[in-house]
């Protein structure tokens, strides 16, 4: 047989199992730490800024609280409505695709979304 064929054919070698009490190596903690954590869409900064749209961190903590909450629920794309401002997000990417004040919302129709989060600051 052709050795740069049975090159590719050797067993992997198997994975050294870790005990429970060992904490998790530093680039899981931080997929962990940025799975938490909230983008802001290229559009949606852009339009921030030009609405002059501020959210405290506050609630965007609130905000990624409830994308959790709506993905466990089987909700990819919602509808994120605060006081004065309306996100269009997806809960699965956790990603805020648009955003806009509630005065733009009036005249506005929201689609390919299945759910609404409501969020009081």
């Amino acid at each position: 047989m052709d050795p740069r064929i049975q090159s590719f054919h050797r067993p992997l070698p198997i994975p050294k199992k870790r005990s429970l009490n060992q904490k998790p190596n530093a680039p899981f903690q931080q997929f962990l730490q940025e799975a938490k954590e909230i983008k802001v869409s290229k559009h949606a900064m852009e339009r921030m800024r030009h609405r002059k749209i501020e959210i405290s961190e506050q609630t965007w903590t609130k905000i990624g609280e409830k994308m959790t909450e709506a993905s466990k629920k089987g909700v990819d794309q919602s509808l994120v409505v605060l006081n004065d401002v309306a996100l269009v997000v997806s809960s699965k990417n956790r990603t805020v695709v648009t955003a806009m004040d509630r005065n733009e919302t009036q005249s506005q129709i929201f689609t390919n979304i299945n759910g609404t989060i409501f969020v009081n600051e």
